[in-house]
């Protein structure tokens, strides 16, 4: 039976919820959400729920820059970290893990984001086991793939252009171990809104959740066929001690467009469903959704001016204290600062958001 281990991305630069994340806390170490436990970041709950029962992990990893991995270390003692000497998107990330994790090439890889919103943790560690399974026995009797790279794949219910879409073969899906599989067609990154639109209305185009499953050796042989730009220059700096030259040598990309959508293209790919209540929490808009908030919210950029009506509120950092105003104001900030429309009846949400992360900092 193959081993299963987990590599847990906790990257970002802290921009999209500015000035709530900022890259010294970005949003994997913000505690986002009321719970149980007082103030879990999201790192914290990423890490809680899959040391939970149904899914026997061997060993977590988590790989972070140098910032972050502080970070990492102050929420989680123990944790295993590998440090990125400077951050060149998830796929240096993953190829650092597979390069660096010494593991038989038959053991299956889980790569999970840690700033994610997942609601309904049991089903997800059942998702992840039956995911886990397949990664390690194959697909070669079901759909002809002997060695797969799964992925997870939310339902669409919305025309999204924050996110890649993945276009699986229906009329070859099937039910592996109570999980609905199918092999992939194409996996198309972050499409411009007419697209996302078409896709929206194909039957069964799924969202890419940003998760991975595949033996080590899965991964590491894709590298070699579609991205030997990003792999071999990190996987030699790690091997004779100058990882940061690696680095600096590794084409910056996502695994998205640098393994992904090529592997798909090969037919090596299989795509897992899941239906856990998830959210990757990526903009203001939708981490007020997700708190039951109402409105929307984008940030504002320095210099740019901008109107907040009387239903609005905006967050803004001041002597390095987060401050929320009320509307109507005019915004012409010299720092990036959010304006959250149509938020103000649910005010108290923001409130106690804002007194969470305070919480963290202090």
């Amino acid at each position: 039976m193959s081993a299963v281990y987990a590599v847990i991305m906790a990257g970002g630069g802290g921009t999209r919820l500015w000035p709530l994340s900022t890259p010294e806390r970005p949003k994997p170490f913000l505690p986002l959400f009321p719970g149980e436990a007082r103030d879990q970041t999201l790192f914290q709950k990423t890490i809680a729920r899959i040391l939970g029962p149904d899914l026997d992990l061997d060993d977590i990893t988590v790989v972070a820059s140098s910032a972050s991995a502080e970070l990492a270390r102050g929420q989680v003692p123990g944790v295993h970290i590998l440090e990125e000497p400077q951050g060149r998107n998830t796929a240096a990330a993953i190829a650092l893990a597979a390069a660096a994790i010494d593991r038989p090439d038959d053991d299956v890889m889980i790569v999970l984001p840690a700033d994610h919103l997942i609601v309904a943790e049991d089903i997800f560690r059942g998702v992840l086991a039956g995911a886990a399974g397949l990664a390690a026995s194959g697909a070669t009797d079901r759909f002809g793939i002997a060695d797969p790279l799964v992925t997870l794949g939310i339902q669409v219910d919305r025309a999204a252009t924050e996110y890649g879409y993945l276009l699986p073969d229906l009329e070859r899906g099937a039910d592996v171990g109570g999980l609905l599989a199918y092999p992939l067609r194409a996996f198309e990154e972050k499409p411009d809104p007419a697209r996302a639109t078409e896709l929206g209305r194909t039957p069964g185009v799924a969202w890419n959740a940003g998760m991975f499953l595949w033996r080590r050796g899965a991964i590491l042989a894709a590298f070699r066929d579609f991205a030997p730009d990003v792999f071999d220059p990190i996987a030699e700096g790690w091997a004779d001690g100058r990882l940061a030259g690696g680095y600096a040598a590794a084409r910056a990309v996502s695994i998205d467009y640098a393994v992904m959508e090529p592997a798909a293209a090969a037919h090596r790919v299989v795509m897992a469903s899941m239906e856990v209540g998830w959210s990757d929490l990526g903009s203001w808009t939708v981490l007020l959704a997700a708190l039951d908030g109402a409105g929307t919210g984008r940030v504002v950029q320095p210099g740019e001016a901008a109107e907040a009506g009387p239903d609005d509120l905006v967050v803004e950092r001041l002597d390095g204290r987060l401050v929320l105003t009320d509307g109507p104001r005019g915004i012409l900030a010299g720092t990036p600062v959010a304006l959250l429309a149509g938020a103000r009846p649910t005010r108290d949400i923001v409130v106690q958001l804002l007194d969470r992360a305070a919480r963290q900092e202090a």
